[in-house]
């Protein structure tokens, strides 16, 4: 066999979708994004979406709209991808890594709290896998350290204490205490890369609870500003008829969704609740083939939460990083793409450089040394998820 990791599923709908785009004259934002952000708001129960052109971009903006910069500190985890901490450089704050809790992949959160100080303006948690983290928690965390919080600006005094921007890449669709992702955190920040559960090729969006005292609207059309050079009008406004005129009321970026990517978003969301199910069914089929193996699995689906099903993890118990990728060498062999998710940042070159050391976040690195990660995507037949398990149980033994 030959088993991709994970290809995007894209169907006969979102060809349709992307074809209509293309044959209305308008392909960058647009109709189909204004839709498409109406489409997300509704399904995350929040009054408003804003969709962007990644993940990376929806965080990086919320850090900038929430005025965090230079004399501030993030607090993310150790255990992630790049982005959710790359963002708190690249807008001038501080970085403050967690290390995960002994045995898993969710920040420490007694650690957390301890991380907090007068300069802590945001904290970024990471739902990963589809598992979202325990949202309870931080916000308790969050108030009985709200004294030590300083507010610079309008928008942080709306909040009164340490903002929660969710790095929530993996759980578009997950659910907690009956809430879905997108309405839990104070922000949340979503990506559509091609290997998410719902792909635009490229994109993200970002979501967030309704603040007292500040308008939605003007949350919207700051993030607008913000994705767009600062310009007063977007390309849609600008054609029509003797609307050329703008003006530019800040040095922004360029960050925004075009309508093409978002009309392959409204393609996916329409098959979106049978990919999850689909999802869920591989999620089962794994459980019982591997339940023999020795092997830690991710738990996905509990009384408090309810996952998307994003990544398969798998903790290869008693064994160390050599080991572990002898294991996916042999995979491979057997035509079986596999990952690792993931090298916590203290082990890459960029963070080494910033003066993070690995032996600081020992529970990250006791996770990763025996990770791997096994396809799970809804173009998986169930003859090869249990050619996945038979081979996993082989190499392993």
């Amino acid at each position: 066999m030959n088993i991709s990791f994970s290809p995007p599923d894209i169907s006969e709908i979102e060809i349709n979708e992307v074809i209509d785009t293309l044959k209305s004259g308008w392909i960058t934002t647009g109709p189909k994004t204004k839709l498409f952000e109406k489409k997300i708001a509704e399904y995350t129960n929040t009054s408003k979406a804003v969709c962007l052109n990644s993940a990376t971009a929806a965080l990086e903006l919320t850090l900038r709209l929430l005025g965090i910069g230079e004399g501030d500190e993030v607090i993310t985890s150790a255990y992630t991808y790049t982005a959710s901490a790359s963002v708190i450089h690249h807008v001038g704050a501080k970085i403050v890594l967690v290390d995960t809790a002994k045995d898993s992949y969710q920040m420490d959160y007694d650690q957390l709290e301890q991380a907090i100080t007068e300069r802590t303006k945001a904290i970024i948690p990471v739902d990963i896998a589809g598992v979202m983290c325990d949202y309870d928690r931080l916000f308790e965390i969050v108030e009985q350290k709200k004294s030590l919080f300083k507010p610079k600006n309008e928008m942080q005094e709306a909040f009164n204490r340490v903002i929660v921007v969710a790095d929530a890449a993996h759980s578009f669709g997950s659910i907690y205490k009956g809430r879905k992702s997108g309405e839990v955190a104070d922000f949340t920040c979503f990506s559509f890369h091609a290997v998410k559960n719902l792909t635009t090729a490229e994109g993200g969006a970002v979501t967030w609870r309704d603040i007292p005292g500040i308008d939605n609207e003007e949350i919207y059309r700051q993030y607008m500003l913000l994705s767009l050079h600062g310009q007063s009008k977007d390309a849609l406004t600008k054609a029509k008829i003797g609307g050329w005129e703008y003006d530019i009321l800040m040095p922004g970026y360029k960050c925004n969704m075009t309508d093409i990517m978002a009309a392959l978003g409204l393609g996916q969301l329409q098959r979106y609740p049978s990919l999850l199910q689909r999802r869920r069914e591989i999620i089962a089929m794994y459980n019982e083939g591997l339940k023999d193996c020795n092997v830690e699995l991710l738990k996905h689906f509990s009384d408090d939460y309810s996952s998307n099903g994003h990544l398969y993890m798998v903790r290869l118990l008693g064994k160390n990083e050599t080991e572990r990728n002898r294991i996916i060498k042999q995979m491979a062999q057997k035509g079986i793409a596999t990952n690792v998710h993931y090298k916590p940042l203290p082990l890459l070159t960029a963070y080494k450089k910033m003066g993070f050391d690995i032996k600081d976040y020992p529970n990250a690195y006791a996770q990763y040394k025996n990770e791997i990660t096994l396809p799970l995507h809804t173009l998986l037949r169930d003859e090869e998820v249990k050619y996945i398990c038979t081979s996993l149980h082989q190499v392993i033994n």
